[in-house]
């Protein structure tokens, strides 16, 4: 724009010089005397008209070829070559979720290198520090203490009672963490102080789950399965709430009583529960446990004749499911799945750059539902940093003072998020439900685009009567 207005300024100023001439030469031109004048007057004025035109393509040229390198100055990304970023992830790489956080893990490496070659945060590149927790609190611990003088923000801490059990060890060193755990209790007090949740948490979730299944399958009867703890706990207590606000009838409360998998015993005996389900004849199950365990208990139940309708918190359900030809049909027919975010391929404004990036960084990774979470957990982590960045404060107190003022959007890959005024005024309320459809599941790397995870959006992000209503001033567990 600024080439353009200096090209019109001589050009106008030009027209005037060349206007006002022509009405001189108008009234001088009755007398021959006055001819010789005229005609040097007008080679004057060529030449001035040849010069000034001269000029302006010279300036013009210049102007915009300063432009064109300005631009070029703009685009260029920022080099990551200043002191790193230390990014510590806590993950589970061979305990009750190892599936399922190992693609996370890698997602979010994926996601760091592509901030990296954009630059970093303002020429400060990101530097992985990378723990397996096993799913195991005392080994949460344990490496925490590893990363605990390293590390300038926690970007993945995964698992409910291991984030708790750090909690208060986050606040005493000022550590900021963005947990792979959706506890209720993360808005609330010391436990959640430096704790950033991402999405809707597992009571809300639990609402909004039941609340779709009784408006739309006209379930009235439900039976409930959960590991004991801040996970099972939190989601069972929102079946609870969701029951008796729909006025539905629990025909069976396992809340706590669905033993987990561990490193001693990585099948436990569910028979009792199964047991319970099957004699209850609920319209529907709702689970707040981990894959494993929901193949074993549904398998289990439908080998003794249950037919009912099944449901749970997010991380109850895997897509890998629908690689074993025994739960595969049973899923299908029977399941609804609830999520936080969109699915791999749900056409949303974010999902084309990480299918593009996934690829590109790692072809050889299977399609899968779980790197939405890696690049929104990764979103929360970069824009507190930038945050904290352009306020010229990167310590670990100016991380967690950036944070309360940080809103993100996804891009349509999971609701917006913010952390700013009280928790009943941010808390997420939106919830994601599709349709378990194996004829949609197509197992494929990422380098094959026709690769799907057998799921179809039913609604979403959907928000129930009993959540949108739900005065959320205290955490739904407290154990």
């Amino acid at each position: 724009m600024r080439r353009i207005t200096k090209g019109i300024a001589p050009m106008v100023a030009l027209a005037l010089v060349v206007a006002a001439c022509g009405d001189d030469d108008d009234d001088d031109a009755t007398t021959d005397t006055d001819a010789p004048t005229t005609t040097a007057a007008a080679e004057e004025e060529e030449e001035d008209t040849a010069t000034t035109e001269a000029m302006e393509e010279e300036e013009g040229t210049a102007t915009t070829e300063a432009m064109e390198e300005e631009e070029e100055e703009d685009e260029a990304p920022v080099e990551a070559d200043g002191e790193p970023i230390k990014v510590a992830i806590l993950a589970d790489f061979t305990g009750a979720f190892a599936p399922l956080v190992t693609e996370i893990a890698a997602g979010q490496e994926v996601y760091w290198d592509n901030v990296n070659e954009r630059g970093g945060i303002d020429g400060r590149p990101i530097e992985l520090l990378i723990e397996d927790m096993a799913y195991d609190v005392a080994k949460m611990q344990e490496k925490y203490e590893i990363i605990r003088e390293e590390a300038d923000i926690i970007s993945l801490s995964v698992g409910s009672p291991h984030t708790a059990a750090i909690a208060s060890n986050l606040v005493e060193d000022d550590l900021l963490a963005v947990p792979l755990t959706w506890y209720s209790g993360w808005a609330f007090g010391e436990l959640g102080q430096n704790v950033y949740e991402s999405y809707t948490n597992y009571c809300i979730e639990s609402m909004n789950g039941l609340e779709w299944l009784n408006v739309n399958r006209d379930v009235q009867t439900v039976a409930i399965a959960g590991f004991p703890g801040e996970y099972g706990g939190d989601g069972s207590a929102g079946a609870v709430l969701a029951a008796e606000a729909l006025g539905l009838e629990v025909v069976y409360d396992g809340s706590g009583l669905v033993t987990p998998p561990t490193a001693d015993n990585p099948d436990p005996d569910q028979s009792g529960v199964i047991s319970e389900i099957v004699s209850s004849g609920a319209d529907a199950v709702w689970t707040t446990i981990n894959p494993a365990t929901l193949g074993k208990i549904m398998g289990g139940a439908a080998a003794q004749g249950y037919t009912g309708l099944w449901s749970g918190n997010s991380p109850s359900y895997s897509f890998k499911m629908l690689g074993n030809p025994q739960l595969a049909p049973l899923l299908d027919q029977y399941y609804i799945q609830s999520t936080y975010i969109v699915t791999f391929g749900t056409d949303v404004p974010g999902m084309a750059q990480l299918v593009e990036e996934m690829t590109a960084g790692r072809p050889d990774l299977p399609v899968s539902d779980v790197y939405v979470l890696s690049y929104t957990e990764g979103k929360i982590a970069e824009a507190i940093l930038q945050a904290a960045s352009d306020a010229g404060d990167l310590s670990r107190a100016g991380i967690l003072e950036a944070a309360k003022t940080v809103s993100v959007d996804f891009e349509g890959l999971a609701p917006n998020q913010t952390w700013e005024g009280d928790p009943n005024d941010f808390v997420v309320r939106e919830s994601y439900i599709y349709d378990v459809d194996l004829a949609s599941y197509i197992p494929t790397n990422l380098d094959d685009p026709t690769g799907k995870t057998g799921s179809v959006l039913l609604d979403g992000p959907y928000v129930s009567e009993i959540a949108a209503n739900f005065d959320f001033t205290e955490p739904c567990y407290t154990g």
